[in-house]
């Protein structure tokens, strides 16, 4: 390894130069598959006992040892008497000087964390110091060509009933629900407890949940098809029972990719009454009138066409850089990925403004299809990456601050309160991907040629449920899941503030 020159200026104003010499190690990579690697550390017994003397050296003017002024003991007896807590000083030390420089390999590109658990590591009396760590990197490919690709561009003209469509949708989170004698028709609400069972034995039970009629009805690890079909006409007191298979990737493992049993016990059937002036919704308070809000939304409208433009463009782009990228995702990298690609996504939609039960939907057919879809992501975030690297694209702080903006004004929040949760949650470099991949994607499609094709509008027509129908693992909850469920519930206030928690 080469050496630091740190320059300092005296006093008198001449320059001096301190060369701090930094760590020299041996480095043994065997490569596990095409994102992992095994690294082997050997730091020579000189240099182990070369950060040992650094830390007698602080050491030395401040050590308490009785008999003796403060700074004043023999260095033999503070070494004895100091040696337990000072080895373990140098082996914290040496280790994160060995990631540090781990980390600037320019052969490695680390994507996550490195696998490696301190106490485990056992720093000896004499001879070399070694440890083991796994480390997950970003493969090493050639990047693709990605300029001049063909890609078709969304183009529509939104009717009348398409915005009163959105208009609805947005206002019925904030609508009220009002009982009703007559049986439940489609966007009518029904108030359900729900029994799931496997073989017979009861597995979990909802009570009082307030789903809407739709054609189906989504859950974190599970869609019922055919959901508004059996409920139309159902009414208080009726049941209803599904068949219903897990995804493959449920939550609770020993029942993923198997067929469970839901049961719906209606207790009320409830209709839809909608607020009749944005002065109802404090949200839609700075409006004067429904035209007005109805202007507003049909400019969301304008935004949304704009951001599928964009996402049918990515899609495009990553179809197209991608086909060589038949690289094997380790199912451990997969896993750890899928939240990260969640909290992603829902930032993403929640920043173009689309409505609750929207974002919902989205979340929940994405964790259902996860494995799919988070070794698209990963894919496509490697190749955008590389490509700004190539290209020199950065990001600036104006950058971060327009991003932060944009999720504060859907969110009807300050920034400062937005920028804070972000940070708090650790999710600063999430919105760091997104800015740097947007200016890639930018960059791309401005070198493409384009054929223009209509926007699909699809029938909104699915209920999403948040939380897993097959209810979680079957295992004691450790510190990492209590935490994780900690952030999540941060993550979740951070996107929408007013969310109720399950």
């Amino acid at each position: 390894m080469s050496e630091n020159e740190n320059t300092d200026v005296n006093v008198d104003g001449a320059e001096s130069v301190e060369t701090e010499k930094r760590i020299t190690f041996q480095t043994d990579i065997a490569t596990v598959s095409t994102c992992e690697r095994h690294i082997k550390i050997t730091v020579g017994r000189d240099e182990v006992e070369r950060y040992f003397e650094k830390e007698y050296d602080k050491l030395g003017d401040e050590a308490q040892v009785p008999g003796f002024r403060v700074g004043k003991a023999p260095r033999d007896l503070v070494k004895r008497r100091f040696k337990k807590e000072v080895a373990e000083r140098v082996k914290n030390t040496i280790v994160i000087d060995v990631l540090n420089e781990v980390n600037e390999d320019k052969s490695l590109v680390p994507i996550s964390e490195p696998d490696i658990t301190y106490d485990e590591i056992f720093l000896p009396d004499t001879g070399a110091f070694v440890f083991e760590f796994n480390l997950e990197v970003r493969p090493d490919f050639e990047v693709p060509e990605w300029r001049g690709l063909k890609i078709k561009k969304y183009v529509h003209e939104f009717s009348r009933e398409e915005l009163d469509g959105f208009v609805e949708r947005s206002l019925a989170s904030h609508a009220k629900l009002q009982p009703k004698d007559t049986p439940a028709v489609d966007g009518n609400y029904v108030d359900a407890d729900i029994v799931v069972s496997h073989d017979g034995e009861v597995l979990s039970k909802f009570e009082s949940k307030q789903i809407r009629v739709r054609k189906e009805l989504t859950f974190h690890d599970a869609t019922v098809e055919n959901f508004g079909n059996e409920m139309n006409g159902v009414k208080a007191g009726d049941v209803r029972k599904f068949d219903v298979t897990l995804a493959e990737n449920a939550a609770n493992n020993e029942l993923s990719g198997k067929t469970i049993e839901v049961e719906f016990k209606v207790n009320e059937v409830k209709e839809v009454v909608l607020p009749e002036s944005p002065s109802e919704v404090p949200e839609f308070a700075k409006f004067k009138d429904m035209a007005d809000l109805r202007d507003a939304f049909n400019d969301t409208l304008k935004q949304q066409l704009e951001y599928a433009q964009e996402q049918s463009a990515r899609e495009q782009i990553t179809e197209q850089l991608t086909v060589a990228a038949n690289w094997e995702l380790p199912p451990a990298l997969l896993k750890k990925q899928t939240d990260r690609e969640v909290r992603r996504k829902q930032m993403e939609l929640r920043r173009e403004g689309y409505p609750d039960d929207f974002v919902r939907m989205h979340m929940n057919r994405l964790r259902q299809d996860a494995s799919i879809e988070v070794a698209r992501a990963l894919k496509e975030h490697f190749i955008l990456e590389r490509i700004a690297e190539l290209e020199n694209v950065e990001v600036t702080q104006d950058d971060y601050d327009t991003e932060v903006s944009a999720i504060a004004a859907q969110a009807g929040v300050s920034a400062r309160r937005i920028r804070s949760q972000i940070e708090k949650s650790g999710d600063m470099d999430i919105l760091r991907n997104q800015i740097v991949e947007r200016k890639v994607v930018k960059m791309i499609v401005g070198s493409a040629t384009f054929t223009e094709t209509d926007y699909p509008i699809n029938e909104f027509n699915t209920e999403a449920l948040d939380f897993p129908l097959g209810g979680n693992s079957i295992q004691s909850a450790t510190e990492d899941d209590l935490k994780a469920v900690n952030k999540e519930v941060v993550e979740n206030r951070m996107i929408n503030p007013s969310a109720k928690v399950e």
